[in-house]
């Protein structure tokens, strides 16, 4: 792509804006097994691209939320000796979190962070790990682990890409809506091809990538729905998703 492409991208973003959009990083030192954090960078980015300040906190072990605060929340995934660190931790703040999806917060939340957004993680050893009961949704370790590359289809036709790694097996409760369906790959589970959740403004993957920068058009409308949080409505600007959309393309060729 010609520079100049790059160049209109960049010039969008200029300081002083009226929008701001406030982000929680939660437990980013310990669940970011395969860059997760990539979701924050270029969610961060396509705001700052079209002149809305942003802010990023990292939300730690002991750390108390602020229910009214933030705009947007992040879990990455993790593996069981991680969960097992954090879940009592994220009990503690089950109250808060719910409170802020109740004001219209959004939160996304990949592989371990999504498991424990349901009622509980049964892994192959030790203990169940209870979660926040956010949604109707459990999780049970599997006998075999699904890895591999994952192209979903959503309700209005549109397509994610991403790459799977986990044994666990989540199933997702009576009226709770996919994210969509797995057309390659396994899924939550590898047995109904539904993948992840999206229930309101709570959303929840097993897509590593990380996902967002393959899928502009799901990371602007978790950008939306975090802005309209304090702003009401907003109409994003369209940026040139030249690189994203080629990416996504490939990745949609690729075996599973």
């Amino acid at each position: 792509m010609p520079a100049a492409t790059l160049a209109r991208r960049f010039t969008i973003y200029s300081a002083g804006s009226e929008l701001e959009l406030r982000i929680a990083h939660l437990y980013a030192h310990f669940l970011n097994i395969y860059g997760d954090r990539g979701n924050i960078i270029a969610l961060s980015q396509r705001a700052r691209w079209r002149q809305v300040e942003v802010k990023v906190d990292v939300i730690d072990l002991g750390q108390d939320i602020d229910p009214d605060y933030y705009d947007f929340y992040f879990v990455g995934g993790g593996q069981d000796k991680q969960q097992i660190v954090i879940a009592e931790d994220l009990r503690k703040k089950e109250k808060q979190i719910k409170e802020a999806i109740g004001n219209g917060a959004v939160i996304l939340s990949v592989c371990g962070g999504y498991q424990l957004l349901g009622h509980y993680y049964k892994p192959h050893e030790g203990p169940e790990l209870k979660g926040i009961s956010l949604v109707d949704a459990y999780t049970v370790a599997g006998n075999r682990r699904m890895i591999g590359n994952v192209l979903v289809k959503r309700d209005d036709a549109t397509t994610l890409v991403g790459f799977e790694n986990h044994s666990g097996k989540t199933f997702l409760g009576k009226g709770v809506s996919a994210l969509g369906k797995a057309i390659v790959g396994n899924g939550n589970n590898g047995e109904d091809k539904l993948e992840g959740l999206a229930q309101g403004t709570v959303y929840g993957t097993y897509l590593h990538g990380s996902l967002l920068p393959k899928n502009p058009g799901f990371a602007d409308q978790l950008l939306s729905q975090a802005l309209a949080r304090r702003y009401g409505p907003q109409h994003l600007q369209p940026l040139d998703d030249h690189f994203e959309n080629q990416a996504h393309k490939r990745a949609m060729t690729l075996p599973a």
